[in-house]
């Protein structure tokens, strides 16, 4: 491989990351104070995705129940991509769709928040936790990219869209990385303040 090509790589990786920063800073902001005002609340923060989304799901809701960069207490948050039982179970009983929303359905309440990752914004067991979300009063807060798919007709006036910029799934990737840890700091910031 030739070292132009991987230098291209972090050329539109930065790319990709300004122009993001220009659309996505007051939407992330927002999200913050969302999930903030939940877990102040007494709610939790579910997450959701698939492949390399299922790994940001859990890399959140890791962060949030350790920690970021910051010790404090842990906070509620629970990764809907982890318990392989529940994953194939319902998956071989109903359907690979309702993967996530039967687990929103059991363990989502009022006022928790849903965080929906999705690059393409059409992955369809995201599409059904995110109506089912809806039917539990909670705020989704969804991660896309492309465009955001048909995650943009699925999202209440109340919930939050945070859709990178970008066609390429790993730009997108990449973003959503960005934005999680951008979710965790501004969660810690309110918390426990500036540093």
């Amino acid at each position: 491989m030739s070292v132009e090509r991987i230098q291209q790589h972090f050329r539109d990786s930065a790319a990709t990351q300004l122009a993001a920063m220009e659309t996505l800073a007051v939407p992330i902001a927002a999200a913050v104070d969302t999930m903030f005002a939940a877990l102040a609340n007494g709610n939790k923060i579910l997450a959701c995705g698939n492949g390399g989304s299922a790994a940001d799901a859990q890399h959140f809701a890791a962060e949030l129940i350790g920690r970021f960069e910051r010790d404090r207490p842990g906070l509620p948050a629970l990764a809907l991509t982890t318990d392989a039982s529940v994953l194939t179970a319902v998956s071989n009983d109903y359907a690979y769709d309702q993967v996530f929303a039967r687990q929103v359905r059991a363990l989502g309440q009022p006022g928790d928040v849903l965080l929906a990752i999705t690059t393409s914004g059409n992955s369809a067991n995201v599409l059904a936790a995110i109506a089912e979300a809806h039917e539990r009063e909670m705020i989704v807060i969804a991660l896309t990219g492309k465009g955001g798919g048909a995650v943009n007709d699925t999202l209440a006036d109340t919930d939050i869209h945070l859709s990178v910029p970008s066609e390429r799934t790993a730009r997108v990737q990449e973003v959503h990385l960005l934005t999680i840890h951008c979710l965790c700091d501004g969660i810690d910031a309110m918390l426990m303040g500036e540093e």
